[in-house]
């Protein structure tokens, strides 16, 4: 008879071919490229009101690591009549969604039997590592970004399985004025809605808010940057086979202007977008504010007075600021360290971490959307401030074949003295968010915290931030004359991080999204609707024939 251990170990070992069998044979169902194996015979299509279709006119879908094309991009046009069924797919979604709580609320089951069997899918490694590479060969980031963002979308649609979409939509009632009535505020759709994501989280961004959106009984219309779009397409794809029906979501590759074209016609009652805040202004003003957003993040980290956990606090500042190669809209844009880290080598530290990056396991990658002349120019800028200096990078990566469309530059810390954060011009340049792998530093002293709170009360965009302090009163100081959506404090504090745990999301403006939890799903995709009952019975002097008199 076997031991416990060796059975144990035949099971794992039984457990392992069953599911390398049963994911490969899910992909062949399923995935319509080969990940390692991309080349200009790679389509991708576009889905429309459940059907797979191309268009006549493709573009190139462009390695960002050698510039080689590894596929072709739908790019349908007005003038071939190519947006119009994505107009009309939307136009059908009435008003009142797809469900709600009083219409067809069986799909609220739907979805959570949906996120159930996707999630159980993402536990197979060979389904897994076929995301995590997929991932890897439109957005180069390290395998283990790639892993802990296909771990987040799983463990959300973990969190969404059996009854936990219908609690969504949990109601609530109060009493009435007289016998009958009762009041009970809903949860509603939208109906037809519209989702625009970002390149630097291809899976985890709009995986996340497409289905929040699905969840609440809406229709939506995705579309992902097509530099990665390829990644959703597939896990779209993924859905279908988990039972997810093909006419509640339509998925579109195509430029920014064919987009615009269809949700001026379309009229989604709700978008939701996350990007630059460039383009988040611009559809707030074409849409009437019938936007959500999640734009721009210069984010911010204070390491308080007390200092302890050197190692660790260096560690997580590196992270924070380059993992991803700083394209993360909660990257750590600037670091104010009080002075008695200094006498702890923090800055030395640091500056220990960012050499251990390469683009070898691609813990450094492509820049994609900061050419290297950009990324240049702003460093010189920094540099005329008297006293700034380049504390670490400040150089172009060499030895590689990044197309100089991308920007491919070192791990770079700028320190600018504290004496600069005064004007609102000097302000506005050192509080500029380069989406790559550039900081700003500085350092101050307590009778200095004042200027800092200052500059924190300038930065527009208040999304992510971190104080790193055990000092409760120094905590206390920070965040009560602070706003950031996404906020962490303690001395294990990071200014990365977007789980499905927590809210992750703006602070400040009536129009921020949020994403991954309850409270951001109903926040950003339902909306309030109150019904009250007033069933009877009328009083019994209205039997008499007697009518009060108008009021």
């Amino acid at each position: 008879m076997l031991s416990n251990l060796a059975a144990r170990r035949v099971r794992v070992l039984q457990t392992t071919f069953v599911r390398a069998f049963s994911g490969n044979a899910i992909l062949k169902d399923f995935a319509t490229v080969d990940p390692v194996n991309l080349s200009a015979s790679s389509k991708l299509q576009n889905l429309c009101n459940g059907e797979w279709v191309g268009t006549k006119s493709w573009k190139n879908l462009i390695d960002p690591l050698d510039g080689k094309i590894i596929g072709k991009i739908p790019n349908p046009t007005q003038k071939n009549g190519e947006l119009k069924p994505f107009i009309d797919s939307l136009l059908s979604c009435p008003k009142s969604g797809l469900h709600n709580p009083i219409q067809n609320p069986e799909r609220y089951l739907l979805y959570g039997e949906v996120c159930k069997k996707a999630a159980n899918l993402l536990d197979d490694p060979k389904i897994s590592d076929f995301f995590c590479t997929l991932m890897q060969r439109v957005v180069p980031k390290s395998y283990a970004q790639c892993y802990g963002e296909l771990e987040v979308t799983k463990k959300f649609l973990e969190n969404f399985s059996g009854d936990n979409v219908r609690f969504l939509a949990r109601s609530f009632a109060n009493p009435g004025d007289h016998t009958g009535q009762m009041s009970q505020g809903f949860r509603w759709p939208y109906g037809p809605t519209a989702l625009v994501a970002p390149f630097n989280f291809p899976i985890e961004i709009p995986v996340l808010q497409m289905m929040g959106s699905l969840f609440m009984g809406n229709k939506v219309l995705v579309k992902v940057d097509s530099k990665v779009s390829i990644a959703i397409e597939q896990f779209i794809r993924m859905l279908h086979h988990c039972g997810m029906p093909k006419t509640d979501l339509d998925l579109i590759h195509c430029e920014p202007k064919p987009m615009e074209s269809i949700l001026r016609r379309s009229k989604p009652r709700l978008i939701q977008f996350t990007g630059s805040s460039t383009v988040a202004e611009r559809l707030s003003k074409l849409f009437n504010g019938k936007v959500k957003i999640e734009d721009a993040g210069f984010d911010w980290k204070i390491l308080g007075p007390d200092v302890g956990d050197v190692d660790y606090v260096a560690w997580q500042c590196d992270q924070d600021a380059y993992a991803a190669t700083g394209q993360k809209c909660s990257a750590q844009s600037i670091l104010f360290v009080h002075t008695n880290w200094h006498k702890a080598g923090l800055l030395e530290k640091m500056e220990a971490q960012v050499a251990r990056r390469s683009l070898k396991d691609l813990t450094i990658g492509p820049v994609m959307t900061w050419t290297n002349a950009q990324i240049e120019e702003h460093i010189s800028k920094l540099l005329e401030l008297d006293g700034a200096k380049v504390l670490w990078g400040g150089k172009k990566l060499t030895g590689h074949s990044i197309p100089a469309v991308y920007g491919s530059f070192e791990p770079t810390a700028i320190y600018v003295p504290i004496k600069h954060f005064t004007t609102k011009k000097k302000i506005a340049l050192i509080c500029t968010e380069v989406f790559g792998p550039l900081q700003v530093i500085t350092d101050y002293k307590l009778n200095s915290l004042q200027r800092v709170m200052n500059t924190l009360d300038e930065i527009e965009h208040n999304l992510t931030a971190a104080v790193v302090s055990n000092d409760t009163d120094f905590i206390n100081e920070v965040l009560g004359s602070t706003i950031n959506g996404t906020t962490y404090a303690g001395r294990r504090a990071r200014t990365t991080g977007a789980p499905q745990n927590h809210w992750f999301g703006p602070c400040g403006d009536p129009r921020g999204a949020g994403i991954g939890t309850p409270e951001a799903i109903r926040h950003v995709w339902s909306s309030h609707r109150e019904i009250i009952w007033d069933m009877g019975p009328v009083p019994a002097e209205w039997e008499s024939g007697t009518l009060p008199k108008p009021t």
